[in-house]
């Protein structure tokens, strides 16, 4: 009796992957492979600093500076930093914003290429020292025909423009969520191989959730249309209530909306009138694959991927999850609106 090897020859990598979606577009350079290489090699890395870190290192066990006497930076940082250089070296990219960085970064003429990334290379930082999941965003833009490369309006295109997006989570395990408009790809790290593994394939967020996701703390800034609609959840005419769910890292929030249904909510608030979220780097790659995944996102009033940013730091209320979901706590406002 033979056994049954227990390694698979013939995994689908994220690599793999990405070449043969390339392969189905006969007009196809090749540069969004290279670009989403160059995504996944920073995502290695930030992972690796995630989890190690070199504790020592990047707690700085003698203060400030490490064993080498260098200055230890903060993971937000490093993480940024490995993002713009993975980024700008790969010759594919002419303009870069982070949500790291005031104002847009022009890639010099000599490495430029068609793209443009928007990307928070650590969103929910501020949960890295309680040990929460983390993760990174990024969508990618082509740049405009009509516009100078370095110009700030190619940031400045609806989500519905978008040619990819994705996030990765800094979770249990490190997964890079993927979308190239052809729905949307969940691959997981092996660190035996170094390689990221198709492991989910056609995510879909289920028609309706029982869960729901805001951060309850603001509710005395909340307007009174999302009073209502959370008392609804909680105290419903029939049926059981809704489980509230709340990790304050939108990428952990957004993933488990995927994975289980449901709505995350981040709405305007008196201290927020425009939102808190980021429309650039959060809000719209974000949008961009919970609707390829079947869901629905909105500000309110009208979808996510339709509204023009008019600068790259932008806020933006938002509510996203199950289809069901979404449209109900928009009836909601609306009736407000109406009455």
């Amino acid at each position: 009796m033979t056994s049954k090897s227990s390694f698979d020859s013939n995994c689908m990598t994220l690599t793999r992957f990405v070449l043969a979606e390339q392969r189905k577009v006969p007009t196809a350079t090749g540069d969004l492979s290279q670009l989403l290489n160059s995504i996944q090699t920073a995502v290695k890395a930030v992972s690796s600093a995630v989890r190690k870190a070199g504790i020592a290192n990047m707690y700085g066990i003698a203060g400030n500076t490490n064993v080498q006497g260098e200055e230890v930076k903060k993971l937000d940082v490093l993480s940024n930093e490995l993002f713009i250089n993975m980024l700008t070296s790969s010759f594919t990219t002419s303009l870069l914003v982070s949500e790291e960085n005031k104002n847009a970064i022009e890639v010099e003429t000599e490495k430029r290429g068609k793209y443009v990334v928007c990307f928070d290379p650590l969103d929910g930082s501020s949960n890295i020292d309680c040990l929460v999941s983390v993760g990174s965003i990024f969508g990618i833009y082509k740049k405009l025909d009509e516009v100078a490369g370095s110009d700030i309006s190619n940031a400045l295109q609806p989500g519905k423009n978008l040619v990819a997006a994705g996030y990765a989570l800094y979770g249990s395990a490190t997964m890079i969520v993927l979308s190239i408009g052809h729905g949307v790809n969940g691959f997981t790290y092996d660190p035996a191989i170094g390689e990221f593994i198709l492991t989910e394939r056609n995510m879909r967020v289920p028609e309706k959730g029982n869960i729901y996701s805001i951060n309850e703390g603001n509710e005395s800034t909340w307007g009174s249309t999302i009073k209502e609609y959370i008392r609804s959840k909680k105290y419903p005419n029939n049926g059981k209530p809704y489980s509230a769910r709340y990790v304050g890292s939108m990428v952990a929030d957004v993933h488990r909306t995927i994975k289980y249904g449901g709505i995350f909510l981040y709405p305007s608030t008196k201290s927020n009138p425009n939102g808190k979220l980021r429309l650039l780097y959060e809000c719209i790659p974000m949008a961009y694959i919970i609707k390829e995944a079947g869901g629905l996102a909105s500000n309110g009033k009208i979808d996510i991927l339709d509204i023009i940013p008019e600068s790259i730091h932008q806020r933006s209320p938002i509510f996203l999850g199950s289809k069901e979901d979404v449209q109900e706590v928009l009836q909601f406002v609306k009736s407000k609106a109406e009455s």
